[in-house]
């Protein structure tokens, strides 16, 4: 479009003034915009922000660490972790008028909520969870039609739930937990709320039937809450089919007086109901010094006690189905040990230990027996335990169940695992087996499984799992596992996740329970590897190597995000993490998705999308489009150089710097000329 001239407008000045401002609208108004974004990211550094490496001389805020723009605005600001501190400040949202996503989450901000939220109309996500956040909570939200997830726990936020929240129609996630908010909970109607909880507050009253759906970890806390999936509310009447023992009809429901004669007890029934305590007691403590000197005497005859240990990996104490429930304090390797004894003193050649060619032995059945034992956990194939030794080994003991082999098949099948032999799967060591027992003996592992590290304590003195170990453990896993495939094109393992990545005291990683899916019968199998099994699988004892490489996708992601496969609070319930991480980086905040103990390494971003990268690789939906585990190994190898390039880099700045610091320290010490 051509601009009029003077000429042209001369005679007609209103009409010259029309196509002054029509020309005008045509022209791009980014760059005005993106200096509005600028200016309100500023002083939103000024005000909380002055550690944040944020270059005012910069022509535009699209560089910035924490800073997304798209088509000439800023749409993502995500600064979780960085140290803001101080009152949230006025002025900033409200000009962030293209804004759709604002992670703040594990920052000090406080002080209330600005009021020019509202001006940012684009807002689908706000993350603003364990700050010191205070007052009610803003009108200006109910204003943010397109929002989808809110996150305002661990805050103190205080006064009611404002019924409000109703006006956010495509809502789907609200999680208001760990405030000081007051009041009912109101009867929230959101079609799309699939995420809810507003547990360890201060509310009361009787819970809505449509948000109780949500179930009873999402009320906890709340001491005068009541109400479905809670207790009952006083004075509610019971559920059908609960009258008391008493009779039906009138009699029954009639007056109060009728309750009150029922509720009461006579002094005779009072003093029955002590007496019975009291022999109930005496009774108990009979029994318990009976089973304490039938205890000692099974010590002093020299049999086996392995006493009850609590897992050492958190993991396995998960409700997960691939946990089976049994009782493995009291009866566990005790009762092994036992069938074990009545093998070695039966009619027949002895039962041994057989030890595989260049295993270390030095030790026999009776000795494993005798060793003091903890359990280690509860998995598909069995339970596990740590077993010492009297001469101070330590190894790992497996006992098998559900195994149907005949001793022939049982020993042609272990033979071949203990075949396999590489510095990233776990030695087997021996097997011993008898009809009743099978019994698998490995090299003990001492920093436990990957699971307990990712998923163990977050408290005060937890040690994060660095970006370099992270790397270096997903390399050894995958070592492992390609090493398994290069033994055959029918040959995988089957049972891939985070409990069967044991690590060295240097953090390298060992695979186990490789082989072990060919043992056991069909019947366990449905529970394996849930969150981890790939969607071709319907039959879990027909494995694949495709499989395989889903597997350790999904163990990739769960490196990178922290968070368990089979977790049911992914931001929607139900959804598995491959495909929550596919609708986060489909909407355009990928590091959203890394575990926040990643974020303080500044340098490894890059790396961290492309090792993510790979893992969505892994995990495609078709086996056709995974790659081999040869290649998982090629890539993730690249990787590492890359990261090892890096820090000899930084090494190498900072002994220069350290260098200069020395020059101009002698410099200065020197005398004047």
């Amino acid at each position: 479009m051509m601009a009029p001239t003077a000429t042209s407008c001369g005679l007609r000045p209103a009409f010259c003034l029309f196509l002054l401002l029509l020309f005008a609208s045509f022209l791009p108004p980014g760059r005005a915009d993106l200096a509005g974004d600028k200016a309100a990211l500023l002083t939103f550094r000024s005000a909380v922000g002055r550690f944040l490496p944020w270059n005012q001389n910069d022509t535009t805020p699209c560089s910035w660490q924490g800073v997304v723009c798209a088509d000439g605005r800023v749409v993502v600001l995500r600064l979780p972790g960085t140290g803001l501190i101080g009152n949230f400040p006025s002025g900033v949202l409200g000009s962030l008028t293209a804004l759709r996503t604002i992670s703040l989450r594990y920052n000090a901000l406080s002080g209330p909520l600005p009021s020019d939220l509202a001006g940012a109309a684009s807002l689908r996500n706000i993350y603003l969870q364990h700050n010191r956040l205070s007052g009610p909570i803003p009108p200006a939200i109910f204003s943010l039609q397109k929002l989808v997830r809110l996150d305002l726990s661990g805050n103190n936020f205080s006064g009611s739930i404002p019924l409000a929240f109703n006006n956010l129609t495509r809502l789907a996630t609200l999680l208001l937990q760990s405030n000081s908010l007051r009041g009912p909970v109101p009867d929230l109607r959101l079609p799309n709320l699939s995420l809810f909880n507003v547990s360890s507050n201060q509310l009361n009253g009787s819970i809505p039937a449509v948000i109780g759906r949500h179930g009873a970890n999402s009320f906890l806390g709340n001491f005068a809450l009541c109400g479905a999936p809670l207790a009952p509310c006083p004075g509610t009447a019971p559920p059908p089919g609960s009258n008391s023992p008493g009779g039906g009809g009138a009699g029954a429901g009639g007056n109060g007086g009728g309750g009150k004669r029922h509720r009461r007890l006579s002094g005779a029934a009072i003093a029955g109901i002590v007496i019975a305590c009291v022999v109930a007691a005496i009774v108990l403590l009979i029994i318990c010094l009976v089973c304490f000197k039938k205890k000692s005497s099974q010590r002093k005859t020299g049999a086996i006690d392995m006493p009850p240990a609590k897992s050492l990996d958190p993991a396995a104490q998960e409700k997960s189905l691939d946990v089976e429930e049994e009782n493995v304090g009291g009866s566990g390797i005790r009762e092994a040990s036992s069938v074990a004894k009545a093998d070695i003193g039966g009619a027949g050649p002895p039962k041994r230990l057989v030890f595989f060619p260049g295993a270390k032995g030095g030790f026999d059945l009776e000795d494993l027996l005798r060793a003091s034992a903890e359990v280690l956990g509860k998995g598909t194939f069995g339970t596990a335990y740590k077993a010492v030794l009297e001469d101070g080994t330590v190894v790992a003991v497996k006992r098998l169940k559900d195994v149907n082999l005949n001793q022939r098949e049982f020993a042609a099948q272990i033979e071949r695992i203990g075949s396999m032999m590489n510095s990233n799967l776990v030695p087997l060591r021996a097997y011993y087996y008898s009809k009743e027992e099978k019994l698998l003996v490995y090299d003990y592992m001492p920093m436990g499984s990957l699971s307990a590290l990712l998923h163990g304590s977050r408290g005060a003195g937890r040690t994060p799992l660095n970006w370099e170990s992270r790397s270096r453990i997903a390399l050894g896993a995958a070592k492992g596992i390609e090493y398994l495939h290069s033994q055959g094109a029918s040959i995988s393992h089957g049972n891939i996740k985070s409990s069967n990545i044991l690590l060295t005291r240097e953090y390298d990683s060992c695979v186990s329970d490789f082989g072990l899916v060919t043992l056991v019968s069909a019947a366990p199998a449905a529970n394996r590897v849930i969150g981890y099994r790939a969607p071709e699988v319907t039959d879990p004892t027909r494995i694949s190597q495709k499989a395989d490489v889903y597997s350790f996708g999904v163990l990739l992601l769960e490196l990178l995000t922290g968070k368990p496969p089979a977790h049911a609070l992914l931001n929607e319930e139900g959804v598995d993490l491959p495909r929550w991480v596919q609708s986060v980086v489909r909407e355009e905040w990928t590091s959203e998705v890394f575990d926040l103990e990643l974020l303080r390494y500044q340098n490894v971003e890059e790396d961290m999308v492309q090792l993510l990268q790979l893992a969505m690789d892994c995990a495609a939906t078709y086996p056709d489009q995974r790659p081999s585990m040869a290649e998982v190994v090629k890539r993730i190898e690249e990787l590492r150089r890359n990261i090892t390039s890096i820090h000899d880099d930084e090494e190498t700045a900072h002994s220069s710097q350290r260098t200069t610091h020395s020059i101009e320290d002698t410099s200065s010490a020197a005398p004047a000329p």
